[in-house]
Formats: C-alpha cells, structure tokens, sequence
C-alpha cells in the first residue's frame, strides 16, 4: 500500500476545502436557464443556422424503469455493429499499425451472421518502395473478410491516423456488406460518423490536407452510402454513443456568457451539462439520486463541431450525396440512468427522425432497452462482444506481429510495470 490512512485523511482534507468553494446547486441553475432561454435555437456568436435546436417541442422527460423495461419494442428484431482493435503499436523497423475487427449482431440472434467478420490492417511507413495489397479477401469460408491499407505518411499522429482508419473502414465496411440482412432497425456502437476523421478538417494543416486524400474521404463516404442505402429501404439507422464528448452546447454558450458579460459556465463537455439537467435529487440511493426512472431529452438537430461536416451547412469532405444534404444531418436525444449515474447520447440522421413516429419509436425502444439491459441495448451489447479484442489477445496478436514482421515492437516502462495483457 502506498497511501497510509494519514495520506488518505490529507487528500479528503483538500477536496473539502475546495468543495466549500463550490456551489453545485448554482451549476443547476445555470443548467435551467440555459435550457429554457438558450437552446431553442442555440445560435453561434457569429450567426448562421443555429447550432443545436430543438427537433419537435423542447422537453424533457422521465420514464419509469420497471414499466419500460418490460414494454414490447416497435422493432421486431434490432442488429447492432461494433469494431473493435488492438490499439496502435509502433515497431522498431518503423513499421506504424492497427488492425480492426468488425461484427455485426442480431437481436434475436443470427449465429451465421455473427460469425462474419471484417478485418483491416491499417500500415504507416516512410518507406516509399514499400507496397502493400488495398484489396479486399476472403478467409474462413466466406465468412471472413481481411484488407490491409497503407495510410498516408503524416510526419506526425501516425498512431492516431492509422488507428482510425482502420476502426471506421472495417466497421463501416462491414455495415455495408451486411446492409441486406438488416430489417427493422441498425445501431452502431458509437456516434453515427466519423467524428474522429471528421474533426480533422478543424485540426492542425497537417490532418486538414489529410482530410483531403482519398483514403479518408473513402472512409467517410461509406457512412454517406450507408445512410443512403438504409434510407431508400426505410430502415431506421442510429448510433449509440456510450460516452459521449461533444461539447457544442458548453463551447457556444460560453462565448455567448462571455460576450454579455456573465463569465465562465461550470461545465467541460456537454455530457456534464446534461446530467445537470437530468439528476434528479431527493431520491434513496447512497448519492441521493432517485433511481426509480430513466429521464432524457427531446430530439435535437446538431451542426456544430463535427457535426457540421455532414449537415447542409457543410461539404462532406467533398463527397457527393445523393439526398438532399439536409437527410444526413445529425439528430440526437440524451438518455440518463441514474442507477449507474452514466449519459448517454443517441444519434441518427435527419432523414428519419424528421418522421415525429419514427424519432419516437427510436426513443421508445432505447429508453426500453437500456433500462432493461441496465446499460446499453442489447443489440450494441453483443455486437461488442463479437467484435472486441481482450487484453490477452491484443498481447498474443502483438507477439505474433513481432514474430512475422522480425521486429520488434516498441516498448515503454508502463508496458514492463503493469504487464500487458496480464489478468484479463
């Protein structure tokens, strides 16, 4: 043990001295009037079409956790997608990679279609003789699908860059491929785009003419054909995000507070304003929190951050759509169970959820599965289960990398510290 109980006493000692100085009951007041006098619509400083408004009335809501839990889903069967990877790992021999791995899930469940699976090998390498396969080939009957890509050369995010290229074309890929077999309803484990790849045209000059190359604008015209594919068969799409980052709301209604001389909002990231406004106190669990019902928001239109890219205000990194650029704008709603005090956000485009019936069904069966799975649907839940990559496998993998490519990887302390791979 490192901390003593003396330590452990100096430690609570600092955080009540700064807990006195912090009014949490001022953070929800805040959150009420920027709710009620902020968001419909919420506005940049500099104009334009509104950053996040209002899709149907503004309201929020509760839904008691034993009576949706055990209401009937207007989705007779629901399929879930998820990707997972190995994390990048740099070599000694230069050689930069991240290999992904997509599933896709049904609810009831398609033993055959869970066993296909997508893989993709994403390569960074200064190397410019060197060459690699960019197409795609089947393994395991049929059922499998492996693909290496060689990414751009970035003199610097090699590990982010080929870490999300491969994540997004292995899912996106894989969605596509099993498009067909989808009927009632698909979510993705995580945001409805790109967000990672699409943030790039916001980042440093490198990663913005990064944005600009084929094999990123590839990736993101999947999730463009997606949304098209899924529309002209009036299949509902959606993405479900477990924990989510935006800050659109906080960052705009901070530069408003500070442009009519209110100071600083309490808040870093969206999420936290949420919670906010959607905790509800006075309740019996050991916080205080009533843990009786799940509470959430409306349904709201999103065009900042990311999101810009693929609404009407934005370009789509150049990709040509063939719906109306509105039909891909991001709709979301946030959902809160206070039984495990965690947010979450859901998003689809606007091509379904201007539909008032099918924004409801949505609404209506992640509120139902969430609270009765307890956390994320089910759908998402075994998708991530086929898809992710145990500690003790990325370790294997690695090995075996190293074993094939005579190299090495690179290693830190912490790797040697809290060895790798160990206990899981």
């Amino acid at each position: 043990m490192t901390l003593d109980p003396v330590h452990v006493d100096d430690i609570a000692s600092m955080a009540g001295a700064i807990a006195t100085s912090v009014d949490d009951a001022d953070h929800d007041d805040i959150a009420r009037t920027v709710w009620e006098q902020w968001l419909d619509p919420l506005r940049a400083t500099d104009g334009g079409l509104p950053v996040v408004e209002a899709l149907g009335d503004q309201q929020l809501y509760a839904a008691a956790i034993d009576d949706i839990a055990l209401a009937d889903s207007p989705f007779p069967t629901v399929h879930g997608l998820d990707s997972g990877t190995i994390n990048p790992t740099t070599f000694k021999n230069g050689l930069v990679l991240d290999v992904a791995h997509a599933a896709m899930a049904s609810d009831p469940s398609n033993l055959d279609l869970h066993r296909h699976r997508s893989i993709v090998m994403t390569v960074h390498t200064r190397d410019r003789t060197a060459h690699f396969d960019d197409e795609w080939y089947r393994s395991d009957e049929g059922y499998g699908r492996r693909r290496v890509l060689r990414a751009p050369r970035v003199s610097k995010y090699a590990e982010g860059v080929v870490h999300a290229l491969s994540l997004y074309l292995a899912e996106s890929s894989h969605a596509l491929e099993h498009a067909e077999k989808v009927d009632d309803l698909l979510l993705l484990d995580g945001p409805l785009y790109p967000k990672e790849l699409l943030s790039w045209q916001d980042r440093d000059a490198e990663l913005r003419d990064l944005a600009r190359e084929a094999k990123p604008k590839q990736v993101v015209e999947n999730y463009v054909r997606l949304v098209e594919h899924f529309v002209e068969r009036d299949v509902p799409l959606a993405g479900f995000v477990k924990n989510p980052a935006a800050k659109n709301v906080v960052k705009t209604v901070q530069k408003h507070f500070r442009e009519s001389g209110g100071g600083d909002v309490p808040w870093i990231d969206d999420t936290s304003f949420f919670v906010h406004l959607l905790e509800r106190g006075d309740g019996v669990d050991h916080e205080g929190r009533e843990t009786n019902a799940l509470t959430f928001t409306n349904w709201f239109v999103s065009r900042g951050g990311a999101d810009r890219q693929l609404s009407a205000d934005g370009d789509a990194f150049g990709i040509d759509r063939e719906l109306d650029p509105e039909a891909y704008t991001v709709t979301f709603f946030v959902l809160y169970d206070p039984r495990t005090d965690v947010c979450y956000r859901v998003e689809a485009p606007y091509a379904f959820t201007k539909d008032p019936d099918v924004r409801e069904n949505l609404m209506h069966h992640l509120v139902r599965d969430v609270a009765a799975e307890r956390g994320p649907p089910k759908a998402i839940a075994k998708a991530d289960e086929l898809a992710r990559v145990s500690g003790v496998e990325k370790a294997a993998l690695r090995r075996k990398l190293e074993e094939t490519l005579s190299s090495g990887s690179m290693r830190t302390y912490d790797d040697v510290r809290w060895h790798e791979g160990e206990g899981e």
